[in-house]
């Protein structure tokens, strides 16, 4: 039904709209911006993809971090309304581990709001564990 592929750096403002819809407080010129700065640092995203249609992404930073090693963090996962409850997510996740397996990764770890319940639901049916609290300061 679907696949997924990393999209390409020069391609990536395809992302922009999805992004908006998981922050429809941002401007679409700010998301444009940081997106930038984002691939300056290592950013890739995975497209979701119906035939040619951009159904989906999941952001991924590889990091690595004394108290886990190389790691994968999806980030910004957004699945169209109209395609959620398929399983694309689980096949997603599936692709992203696969993905940081053949670069090296030995684990994964994301972040997900308190308020998105049902993002802990789906963090938690594809084995993620709660284990700490994210903070954050505005300056």
């Amino acid at each position: 039904m679907c696949n997924f592929k990393l999209i390409d750096d020069d391609q990536m403002v395809i992302i922009v709209p999805f992004l908006k819809s998981l922050k429809p407080e941002v401007s679409i010129s700010t998301l444009e911006d940081r997106l930038k700065d984002m691939l300056l640092n290592g950013y890739k995203c995975v497209g979701i993809f119906d035939k040619q249609k951009l159904i989906g992404i999941s952001g991924l930073w590889v990091l690595t971090k004394y108290y886990v090693g190389k790691h994968i963090e999806p980030d910004n996962v957004f699945i169209s309304p109209e395609y959620q409850g398929k399983g694309i997510g689980s096949l997603l996740i599936d692709w992203i581990f696969k993905y940081a397996k053949s670069i090296g990764c030995e684990a994964s770890e994301l972040n997900c709001y308190v308020k998105n319940e049902g993002g802990q639901r789906f963090w938690k049916s594809q084995g993620y564990e709660l284990v700490a609290y994210h903070f954050q300061k505005q300056l």
